[in-house]
């Protein structure tokens, strides 16, 4: 089965991508709705990390069937190898728009090794694919896609995938946390920016490519993660402080009263 399940994440992106889409998805679904162009109605659904499913990371053919995907004109296996992309948070729309989403709360997580395949037709698939998309966005870098920036140029060629060769609405999507001073990370979007400049230069991805309208990069505070956490703690504290001050008074009314039973579960 291509799915792990994940510890509660105590630090870094798997902390915070939890918390984005368990607590705080307020701060996450707006700015979707708005880069992605949804119609007023159209909610997001997170099929992925979810605390009632251990937090679980999908890749492979249990990420479509998580989403409810189906790839009808070209399939996976045909494109990619097993052991693909691990989806750090997977979400989609009642009327069909998926996400596919990867968290970053540190540069360094963008600077990633080259494939890990060991099978010479698995690494062929790879580089065939891979080609592939380079043509599709007229790609002139010699730049090896399987060694350098393997991460995003694989995420990539998920999104063609999906989009290109299926023509299912898929967005990409990159969450770039601020403020996380326990790894060091960025406290501003130029930062990120900047980063995500590198990566797409040594790609060699023009800045208009046909893909780019489907890559959502989002800036996302730390700190408002952390508010919004203690917003609901609160929240609950003074839901739970405000029933039991209820069956207090509901106590002392009917006290004496034999016949009223008040009893309350928490």
């Amino acid at each position: 089965m291509s799915r792990v399940s994940q510890p509660n994440g105590t630090k870094g992106s798997l902390k915070w991508i939890q918390l984005l889409i368990n607590d705080c998805p307020q701060l996450i679904n707006p700015l979707l709705q708005t880069e992605c162009s949804l119609i007023a109605d159209e909610s997001i659904i997170w099929a992925s990390p979810l605390k009632d499913d251990e937090f679980a990371e999908y890749w492979d053919q249990d990420f479509l069937n998580r989403l409810g995907t189906d790839l009808k004109q070209q399939s996976l296996d045909t494109f990619w190898p097993n052991s693909g992309p691990h989806w750090a948070a997977l979400g989609r729309t009642e009327k069909g728009k998926v996400f596919l989403l990867e968290a970053k709360a540190h540069v360094t997580e963008i600077v990633t090794p080259g494939t890990g395949a060991k099978s010479p037709r698995s690494k062929a698939l790879i580089e065939k694919s891979l080609q592939e998309v380079k043509s599709f966005l007229s790609v002139r870098s010699s730049t090896d896609w399987s060694n350098v920036l393997y991460q995003y140029a694989n995420r990539l060629a998920h999104l063609y995938l999906l989009r290109e060769l299926n023509n299912i609405p898929a967005f990409l999507v990159f969450v770039y946390f601020l403020n996380d001073k326990e790894m060091n990370g960025p406290a501003t979007k130029e930062e990120w920016i900047a980063a995500i400049q590198v990566v797409e230069g040594v790609l060699g991805l023009g800045e208009k490519h046909r893909l780019k309208p489907y890559i959502i990069d989002l800036f996302i505070d730390v700190n408002d993660i952390e508010t919004a956490i203690k917003g609901l703690k609160l929240e609950q504290i003074s839901d739970h402080d405000g029933t039991i001050g209820f069956i207090d008074a509901l106590q002392k009314k009917t006290k004496g009263n034999p016949s009223v039973d008040v009893r309350l579960d928490i």
